[in-house]
């Protein structure tokens, strides 16, 4: 027995291509990651990683950009395990 996915519903195409000229416009990481947290705060879907994954996935961004992005947010989240003591 195979399953699949159930794909993201990201709500309509303007929405789309408002989130998509949000993720071309940071450019640093300071400004990728204060979107990541009002996004995840706000945005009454899912979080944002899983969202620029469903937009490569559907080739609605590119590689280059999905990678810079999703790179920023891995490294903030080693970044915040790393820091946290071990007991």
């Amino acid at each position: 027995m195979t399953t699949t996915n159930k794909p993201l519903k990201i709500s309509n195409g303007s929405t789309n291509d408002a989130l998509i000229d949000q993720l071309r416009a940071c450019q640093n990481s300071e400004e990728i990651l204060g979107f990541e947290k009002w996004f995840n705060s706000n945005i009454e879907s899912e979080k944002l990683y899983k969202i620029i994954c469903e937009l490569l996935k559907n080739r609605s961004i590119s590689r280059g950009l999905a990678a810079k992005w999703l790179l920023t947010l891995i490294e903030d989240r080693d970044n915040t395990i790393s820091k946290l003591p071990v007991q």
